[in-house]
């Protein structure tokens, strides 16, 4: 479809010079709101001429995008109120969130939320003052913004955002400004892809909507300086039918109404249209959505010059066009000017209050993007409808003896809960569902496809229009999707490879920070459903592909994180596994990370074990422990742990052979699923007591830990228990290739055989009168490695070991 011509779009939708008058009243409103919350500290209404004591001392904001983002927003207002719409709004220009407040503060939302920053003279200083202050608000539309999800402190995630909180949900339509130096980056790029997960019957829409204002910090912006037909068929090329806004600084405002008015106008009935199509039809095929391209000055109705230098139109309108007010005259003029330049007196009463002609543009109630549910997700959020996961259960009629493929009953599992919530749940991973062994969710539902289809798709490739299985190579996408469907009130689960977890380190940085905040100073945010991550195809089971997919280090960024919102899981069996997983999904306003490998391991526990062990989160396993017997004191010689799967099972054969070689040797064996039962109670809720950890762990013996991932995160979480010293933790060490899964873990000093080393040099009473075992277990690694070298396996004795006691 060939984008309209403006004249044919603004006379089909035309805005009379009564609604230009008062729309451009309005947006002066939000403008001059924008600079007060930059620069005034007092005087919000300048009934007095500015004066250095008026002024902040810290300039702190962004001006450039913020006149853009307030003229979009009021023009989707007519709208909202012309076709009573359902719909939300979401700035990426990262710190834009004056343009996003001033019409906030306008339509009542803010002064409800916050009753001291009410709609008059006293209460819009305070509005002023808080910004970007101490003990006041961000410069982003941060959790204290009403109607913000996204609060764009990294660039990148506000369209993969949009597109995520319209997934199962018809009726709503996001609004998603894209800012010319966001649209520079990887994630932002794959997610203009999003158009191609819509189902027009069941989802909502987004209207994406570039708004190019020329400049980044400090250099022009890719996109500004592309020709505007190849701006647009770069845009055809992605799916999308563009319309193109162009204001300039010297065009008459009226202009730059009627054109924004029409366009968008035009889109949404566009998306009406489509979405009426659909549904009628009850087919869902993949349309050509809008989306718009509006070119705007930086810094758009600012100062056109200061110091001799441009600012409108320019760079220099970023941030602070004038850093030196308080210091400067000639600056303070300028300011001066420029706020009055908005008329604030034909726009606010004398208390401070906007006139009724003007408030009466915004729609009202839940209706006001500020104030829609949708944005305070949590108010729609219903718990999940939960299968009983005992029912997925692995038999284990004895600890260490079968096997079993971990994720597979987790997949099984997962079914079922979407099966029961077809409507609020949706799987994303990218592309990896079938290799991380959790397909049985096609039984109840394929993966969403609106794409083209060829006839050999049909074999196996598990394509469908209505799929609720999410999957896309991009990481960054698909979290961005799931956090947007999350905070719009849905549940969701999130799996990939635990080495390219690191993608979207950045990602889960920003959410859990959104979540913190929210639980700590935003109580009117109702909790949504956790972010749930499973890390699976692991470190130690990468053999096969080699060393650039072995990193387990994604865990070690989690736990610096706010111990309010993070858990971390290792559970060692399938069945702890489902335990873990079924716990997490019913959890509320966390980052839950399970770490479980997709291949065959031993299994230990049966599912009331199970149960019992991942409800404390760390615990004694007494049928591999020898230390009780009956005597007093029960003391070990030494403390075997581990958390993790490949670690458990090479612990447990280290701890075996140590039984054999050293019957009289007293051997307490723990194992560890939550890895934040490591730290004190003091430092994490999940923290075991000084007194608790003591009694596990002892207060002077060896413990051998052996981890799944890097050492030294075991050191951190427990650097200060009373036994760390006496502490030896192995885990990976960044050694590895094509392996062996025992090479590997001779590699990095994880496999039985060093672990019986390890306790030979730490228990005194072994250390001579071991001397032969400790050669034989030398004996072992180089036979084992030779084995692996010439055979390419590991010996039939290791693959197939059991726990023999």
């Amino acid at each position: 479809m060939v984008a309209a011509p403006y004249q044919t779009l603004e006379t089909t939708y035309p805005l009379s010079d009564e609604e230009i008058r008062k729309t451009h009243a309005y947006w002066r409103a939000c403008n001059y709101l924008c600079v007060g919350m930059i620069y005034l500290r007092d005087n919000p209404l300048l009934k007095e001429p500015l004066k250095p004591e008026h002024i902040k001392y810290r300039l702190l904001g962004h001006w450039g995008s913020s006149p853009g983002l307030s003229f979009i927003y009021i023009h989707l207002n007519r709208l909202i109120k012309k076709y009573d719409l359902n719909m939300i709004y979401i700035a990426g220009p990262g710190h834009g969130a004056p343009g996003v407040l001033g019409p906030v503060y306008l339509e009542g939302t803010y002064s409800e939320v916050y009753p001291d920053k009410s709609q008059d003279a006293e209460g819009m200083g305070k509005f002023f003052k808080q910004f970007s202050f101490p003990g006041g608000i961000g410069s982003h539309c941060t959790p204290e913004t009403p109607g913000s999800i996204h609060e764009g402190g990294e660039l990148g995630y506000s369209l993969s955002h949009a597109y995520g909180t319209v997934f199962d949900h018809p009726e709503l339509i996001t609004a998603a400004v894209v800012g010319d130096g966001e649209a520079e980056t990887g994630p932002l790029a794959t997610a203009w892809h999003s158009n191609k997960f819509i189902n027009p019957i069941r989802d909502g829409a987004v209207l994406p909507i570039l708004h190019l204002n020329g400049y980044k910090i400090a250099n022009p912006t890719i996109l500004s300086r592309i020709p505007n037909e190849e701006l647009k068929n770069l845009f055809r090329g992605y799916g999308y039918t563009p319309y193109l806004v162009e204001c300039s600084q010297d065009e008459d405002y009226g202009s730059a109404h009627r054109k924004m008015a029409a366009t968008l106008e035009h889109c949404i009935n566009e998306i009406r249209d489509i979405q009426q199509q659909a549904r009628s039809s009850g087919k869902a095929t993949r349309p050509q959505w809008p989306m718009i391209i509006l070119r705007s000055p930086k810094g758009w109705t600012g100062p056109k010059e200061v110091d001799g230098h441009k600012v409108e139109g320019f760079w220099r309108a970023h941030q602070v066009p004038m850093s030196n007010v308080i210091g400067n005259p000639h600056q303070m003029k300028i300011l001066e000017d420029w706020m009055r330049s908005y008329q604030p007196e034909e726009l606010f009463d004398e208390n401070g209050t906007l006139i009724p002609e003007l408030k009466e543009l915004a729609p009202t109630g839940v209706r006001r993007m500020s104030a829609n549910p949708f944005a305070n997700g949590g108010i729609w959020r219903r718990d999940l409808n939960m299968p009983d996961f005992r029912k997925y259960a692995v038999e284990v009629p004895k600890p260490g003896q079968s096997e079993a493929e971990n994720t597979r009953p987790l997949g099984n599992f997962l079914r079922d809960v979407m099966g029961k919530n077809m409507t609020n749940f949706r799987m994303f991973g990218p592309d990896e569902t079938a290799s991380n062994r959790l397909n049985a969710v096609y039984e109840v539902s394929k993966k969403t496809w609106m794409g083209e289809f060829l006839e050999e798709d049909l074999d196996g490739s598990e394509l469908a229009a209505d799929g609720r299985v999410m999957e896309m190579l991009s990481e960054h996408t698909l979290q961005g999707w799931l956090e947007g469907y999350l905070l719009t009130g849905c549940h969701g689960f999130f799996h990939t490879y635990e080495a390219f977890a690191h993608v979207v380190d950045s990602m889960f940085n920003q959410h859990a920070k959104w979540l913190e905040v929210c639980k700590k100073e935003v109580p009117w945010r109702s909790p949504i459903a956790s972010l749930n991550i499973l890390l699976s195809s692991t470190v130690w089971r990468q053999d096969h592909n080699g060393f650039s997919h072995q990193d387990p280090g994604y865990v070690d960024l989690v736990t610096n994180k706010s111990p309010d919102v993070v858990r971390v899981y290792f559970p060692p069996d399938a069945n702890c596994l489902l335990s873990c997983a079924n716990h997490c999904l019913q959890s509320k306003d966390y980052v839950n990370v399970i770490v479980a490998d997709k291949q065959k391991h031993l299994q230990f526990l049966n599912m009331d074990d199970a149960i019992k062990h991942c409800t404390k989160g760390i615990g004694i396993w007494e049928w591999a422990s020898n230390d009780d017997c009956g005597k007093d004191p029960d003391i070990p010689d030494v403390v075997m742990a581990c958390c993790g799967d490949v670690a458990t099972k090479e612990s447990l054969a280290a701890t075996a052979i140590l039984r054999s070689e050293f019957p009289e040797l007293k051997i307490r064996f723990i194992n560890v699923v939550d890895l934040f039962k490591l730290q004190p109670d003091t430092e994490h809720p999940h923290g075991l007591s000084d007194w608790d950890f003591d009694s596990l762990f002892t207060t002077d013996k060896p413990i051998i830990f052996n981890f799944h991932g890097y050492p030294w995160l075991i050191h951190k979480l427990a650097y200060r228990r009373t036994n760390h010293p006496n502490l030896h933790v192995r885990g990976y060490k960044e050694k590895g290739n094509i392996n062996t899964p025992l090479e590997l873990a001779i590699e990095n000093q994880v496999d039985r055989f060093n672990l019986v080393i390890d306790v030979i040099d730490r228990v005194p009473k072994l250390r001579s009168a071991a001397a032969y075992v400790r050669e034989r277990m030398r004996n072992a690694i180089i036979e084992n490695v030779a084995y692996a070298y010439e055979h390419g396996r590991d010996q039939e004795e290791i693959s197939n070991w059991k726990w023999p006691f």
